[in-house]
C-alpha cells in the first residue's frame, strides 16, 4: 500500500531574544511628569521658579567660592558630557552595529532617535523660550532657551539608548554595573554642572531628564514593533 504524501515542513525559524520593552507606566509616568513640568514652567509657575532661583543662587554662590571644582565641572560639562560627545558616541556604536553584527537596522534606529531626541529638544526650546538664569559675577555663559536642558537631555536619552542595548545583547553582569554605574554618574553628572556653573534653573535639567526618558522608552517600543 502506497505511504500517503508527506508535505514537507518548513524548519522553524530560531527563536530571538525577547525584546525588553517598557511597561505602560513605565512611559506614562515620566511623559505625564514632563508635560506636567512643561506646563507648569511656560506658565511661569511662580512656586516652581521661586525653588528654582532659590536653588540656583545657592549652587551659583558655592561654585564663584570654588574656582577649582567650577574649573573641573566646566572641562567636564564641555568636553566629557557635551551633546556632540554623546551623539558621536551613538554614532560610533550604530557604526558598530551596521559592520560588526550586521544590525542595520538596529544602528539605523540608534542615528534616527538621536536626532529626533536633538529635534524635539530644540523645538521646545523655541516653543517655551525660557530664558537662563542671569548673575552678576557669572562663571560660564550658554546660548538660546534655558528649557530643557540640551545636555541633560542628551545624557539621559544616549545612555538609556547604550543601556538598552547592552541588556538586549546580554553583557555580563560585571559590564552591566559597571556600565549603569557609568550611566547614572554621567546623567546625574551632567545635570548638576548645567545647575552649578549657572547656565540652566534646576527645572530645566529635570525637564530634560524626563523627556530623555521617554524618548528612550518610545523608541524601545518601535524598535519591538519592528521586530515583531
Amino acid at each position: 500500500m502506497p505511504s500517503p504524501h508527506v508535505s514537507p515542513v518548513a524548519p522553524e525559524a530560531p527563536l530571538r531574544p525577547p525584546e525588553h520593552r517598557p511597561s505602560a507606566a513605565l512611559l506614562g509616568v515620566p511623559a505625564v511628569c514632563s508635560a506636567l513640568l512643561l506646563i507648569l514652567v511656560a506658565a511661569k509657575w511662580r512656586p516652581l521658579t521661586g525653588l528654582d532661583r532659590d536653588i540656583a543662587s545657592a549652587f551659583h554662590r558655592w561654585a564663584v567660592d570654588e574656582p577649582g571644582l567650577t574649573q573641573t565641572a566646566r572641562i567636564l560639562t564641555d568636553w566629557v558630557w557635551d551633546p556632540w560627545t554623546m551623539r558621536l558616541l551613538c554614532g560610533a556604536v550604530a557604526l558598530l552595529l551596521w559592520y560588526r553584527y550586521a544590525a542595520r537596522w538596529t544602528a539605523v534606529w540608534l542615528v534616527v532617535t538621536c536626532a529626533v531626541g536633538a529635534m524635539v529638544q530644540q523645538v521646545l526650546k523655541a516653543a517655551v523660550g525660557r530664558a537662563r538664569p542671569v548673575w552678576p559675577d557669572p562663571v560660564d555663559t550658554a546660548h538660546y532657551a534655558a528649557f530643557p536642558s540640551g545636555h541633560a537631555m542628551t545624557a539621559a536619552l544616549t545612555c538609556g539608548l547604550l543601556l538598552w542595548l547592552l541588556r538586549r545583547h546580554g553583557v555580563g553582569r560585571a559590564l552591566w554595573g559597571w556600565a549603569v554605574a557609568l550611566a547614572v554618574l554621567s546623567v546625574t553628572g551632567v545635570g548638576l554642572t548645567r545647575v552649578w556653573l549657572g547656565v540652566h534653573w534646576p527645572t530645566d535639567v529635570l525637564g530634560g531628564w524626563l523627556l530623555g526618558l521617554v524618548t528612550v522608552a518610545v523608541a524601545v517600543r518601535v524598535h519591538g514593533h519592528r521586530r515583531s
